[in-house]
């Protein structure tokens, strides 16, 4: 086993458990709709997030894949997951069978949590800004990836929408924030699918 194998049968079990919770939250609401009043803002986010732990699925193989085998990359791993899990665990509200006929407003629990969802995606997407710039300093790809324009564009605008999204005071503001982050989200996936067609796909998978 190799040293990134080891380092990503942690940092991906550690994800996934995010994406558990993300897609566990999903299905308690929708087994409990009766109780729930359902709004389009709570889905935005949780997709935005899902977007977002996915693309740090993908980063982990461009910025972790050379990394050495070392106890302060496990823990800048779990730094990163562990603020993740927070978000995912926090999107959807929770609803138990022991609730009775309590009713859940779903775009209430948007404003009461977005805040904390919002600047955990944040926090996450900071902690891995700062290691990349770090190791701009110390290797010469890192370097060439450092000087991307494009690359820091994206950053900012993810930055300051997220950031927007988490602390702006004024509802409209909040959700035009949410909007330009998710469609900017989409629109790397988009990016990443026509990448993908202009390859062919992939090769088909033979029979022994």
């Amino acid at each position: 086993m190799s040293a990134f194998e080891f380092f990503f049968s942690f940092y991906g079990l550690l994800l996934g458990l995010s994406v558990a919770e993300l897609v566990g939250g999903f299905a308690r609401v929708l087994h409990e709709k009766q109780r729930i009043r359902f709004g389009w803002l709570t889905p935005l986010l949780a997709l935005f997030v899902a977007v977002d732990i996915a693309t740090f699925w993908n980063q982990a193989w461009v910025i972790f894949r050379g990394a050495p085998f070392n106890t302060f990359v496990l823990l800048i791993s779990l730094a990163i997951a562990a603020t993740f899990y927070v978000a995912a665990s926090t999107t959807f509200p929770r609803v138990s069978a022991e609730g009775g006929a309590e009713r859940i407003d779903m775009d209430a629990h948007f404003w009461a949590h977005r805040r904390l969802v919002f600047a955990c995606v944040l926090a996450a997407n900071l902690i891995v800004a700062v290691v990349v710039i770090v190791l701009a300093l110390a290797d010469p790809g890192f370097a060439r990836l450092a000087r991307s324009v494009s690359l820091w564009t994206g950053v900012s605008i993810f930055v300051v929408g997220t950031a927007t999204a988490a602390f702006a005071p004024w509802r409209k503001v909040v959700i035009a924030a949410l909007a330009v982050v998710l469609l900017y989200s989409l629109w790397n996936v988009a990016k990443s699918a026509a990448a993908l067609a202009a390859m062919g796909g992939w090769s088909p998978v033979t029979g022994g």
